[in-house]
């Protein structure tokens, strides 16, 4: 062999040592070549929100996580471009870091669009606001494009004999959502085991099947840098955390078993909530967000905001990053979880069509806005911009498809079909199911009539009566001329109430000793999470919100055992005043007494509700009837 083929030789395998070297544990590794590629020319970005391209003129949909990881070659592209984000110098704007850093912490400045005045400390999003639901739908869409442009790069390394199929599947690609009030696949926990099994994953990419860090699983700081969490533990944790053990631990780590029988266990709560909302929230203040209105219904105290809330402290588990607003969008279940939020807001849409934003005091501080500051429908939603010099602005986001993406269940669908999904996909726990579903089970992946049978049904976790397992009650017991008696916890508190999030748990039965173990008890009827910020992020002035814990299921349960005779008030209500108890826990577990709570007030309401005559009806109503303060 020749000096000059000896050098060459040297040099490749110095400079693939070097190239080696760039990549960290549990990346991708694209191979030399590649590398070399990927280092000459990132994806290219773009601040202005524009949404990914359609497909033959047509807004393609967002699918369910659940379906996406049955489609191998989208699900490939998705993992290696949550994960190429993720690895990405969180210097770049946008990185992972400094995308889900727009939320809250860092509280960074993003696209030059600088804070006003004593808002420095504060993140961009809107919470407690009329703006909730339509400021995070340009921030997905601006995720899902960066996303979308990493995987069009990610099918271009593919070798030739793959290029075409690949492509294919680049150019179709929406981000996913989670849907965590449908009943899920047999066998399986509301929490994706995608999501939470196992901190690696196997994956088939351009270089093959590699082993690689799971992007679902948890977000890994490159480099950690402990100011951006101003309080322990936090600022020991290089990664985030779901329900950490031990707690307060510097070496905690995620327990996600954990918070998948929490989901179970909250699911019937979730699903009630979700139900309620589609059929007796017709105007969009109420619907949209938790803040109280002191001269309101109090057949109105719920929101998408407050039940978006509880699926955050549930989802983190004490003390995860999920769970305290500043941090939680650093955990990509953040986006799985989001992501379905802005469909139902979708569905709702389609339902009630004429209502929208309108103006409104803002209640609490963001990057850009004040307390005291009108927000409406062209308010701009930073920092999200449409072009060079202007935002977007809810009267420009109202229709989704504007971003080109929609959702199985809206797209070319009437009015009347929507509501035979709703009836199908959130109707389990209802004793309205007793007159739309007499019997089968609508789960996820099973959007079809033909297929409600085709496995064998979910059975309810906690304090719940599934329509489709549990025994029935004979019809006297529950209805009265096709009306049946809702009932539900009316809870009001000041959101910065304990200086962090904390959650208010209501039983009917024998409460665990360990405070730990109530998100997961069988008496557990439900749960309010309090979604809040954590020490001096939580220093504003505080304001009442509002949510609900249905208790229907749960008595339905006691009624169809015999416990109590009926769902009528003449039974219910004694029995609820005598065994009826709450509790309170905060984010790291410990609990105090009710009497501390700020502001806690929670009444025992019931309404009596027409029951649909058929799956493309909603149910109806009636006026919302007081019997009881639980807690004054």
């Amino acid at each position: 062999m020749s000096l000059i083929n000896q050098v060459f030789l040297v040099i490749i395998f110095l400079f693939s040592t070097v190239v080696a070297d760039l990549l960290h544990s549990g990346q991708y590794d694209y191979g030399f070549n590649a590398d070399v590629r990927i280092r000459k020319r990132d994806p290219v970005q773009s601040r202005i929100v524009t949404g990914v391209p359609r497909v033959d003129g047509k807004a393609q949909p967002r699918p369910d996580i659940r379906d996406l990881q049955k489609d191998e070659d989208k699900w490939n592209l998705y993992i290696l471009a949550l994960s190429w984000m993720q690895f990405t110098d969180q210097e770049k704007p946008f990185s992972w870091y400094q995308i889900t850093g727009i939320h809250g912490a860092p509280a960074l400045t993003w696209g030059d669009v600088d804070p006003t005045p004593g808002n420095e400390h504060s993140g961009y999003c809107t919470h407690v606001s009329i703006l909730f639901p339509t400021w995070h739908r340009p921030y997905l869409a601006l995720y899902e494009q960066v996303l979308y442009n990493i995987v069009q790069y990610v099918a271009s390394l593919y070798p030739p004999d793959r290029q075409g199929r690949i492509q294919k599947a680049a150019t179709a690609f929406r981000i996913p959502y989670w849907d965590w009030a449908a009943v899920p696949p047999e066998g399986a926990s509301v929490l994706p085991i995608s999501v939470g099994d196992s901190p690696t994953i196997n994956i088939s990419g351009p270089n093959g099947v590699q082993t690689i860090s799971n992007p679902l699983f948890s977000y890994v700081f490159r480099p950690f840098n402990a100011s951006t969490f101003p309080d322990f533990p936090y600022n020991a944790w290089g990664e985030t955390k779901r329900a950490p053990r031990p707690i307060n631990s510097a070496n905690a780590t995620s327990n996600n078993s954990f918070v998948a029988h929490a989901l179970d266990t909250h699911l019937p709560s979730f699903q009630q909530r979700l139900y309620n909302l589609f059929s007796n929230y017709p105007n969009y203040t109420t619907f949209s967000n938790e803040a109280w209105i002191p001269y309101g219904d109090n057949g109105t105290y719920d929101s998408v905001e407050s039940l978006h809330d509880a699926i955050h402290t549930v989802g983190g588990g004490v003390y995860g990053h999920l769970a305290i607003i500043a941090y939680s969008g650093f955990d990509p279940l953040f986006w799985l979880h989001h992501t379905n939020v802005d469909r139902i807001f979708a569905m709702w849409q389609l339902l009630y069509n004429d209502t929208y934003v309108v103006p409104q005091a803002a209640v609490y501080s963001s990057h850009t806005t004040s307390p005291g500051q009108t927000e409406d429908s062209q308010t701009p939603l930073t920092p999200f911009f449409s072009n060079d010099t202007h935002f977007w602005t809810s009267d420009m986001v109202r229709d989704h498809e504007v971003f080109n993406y929609t959702y199985p269940e809206v797209a070319n669908k009437s009015r009347t079909e929507l509501v035979a999904i709703i009836n199908r996909l959130y109707g389990n726990f209802s004793p309205a199911a007793m007159f739309t579903r007499p019997s089968g089970s609508q789960r996820h992946g099973k959007k079809d009539e033909a297929n409600l049978n085709d496995q064998s049904p979910y059975v309810a976790n906690g304090m719940s009566w599934n329509s489709q397992t549990s025994t029935r009650p004979v019809m006297s017991a529950v209805f009265n001329n096709g009306k049946y008696r809702e009932w539900i916890a009316n809870i009001r508190v000041k959101k910065h109430a304990m200086g962090g999030s904390f959650s208010i748990h209501l039983f009917l039965g024998e409460i665990p000793s360990d405070p730990l173990s109530w998100p997961i008890a069988s008496s557990l009827v439900g749960t309010l999470g309090v979604f809040a910020h954590r020490g001096m992020h939580g220093m504003h002035f505080d304001r009442n919100i509002t949510g609900t814990v249905p208790i229907t299921s749960a008595l339905m349960k006691l009624v169809a055992s015999g416990q109590i005779p009926s769902l009528h008030a003449g039974d219910v209500e004694p029995f609820l005043q005598a065994n009826l108890e709450v509790r309170v826990s905060l984010a790291n577990g410990t609990t105090v007494d009710v009497h501390e709570v700020d502001g806690l007030y929670i009444q025992i309401v019931s309404s009596m509700v027409r029951a649909p005559k058929s799956e493309e009806e909603l149910s109806e109503w009636g006026k919302i009837e007081p019997h009881f303060d639980l807690f004054a």
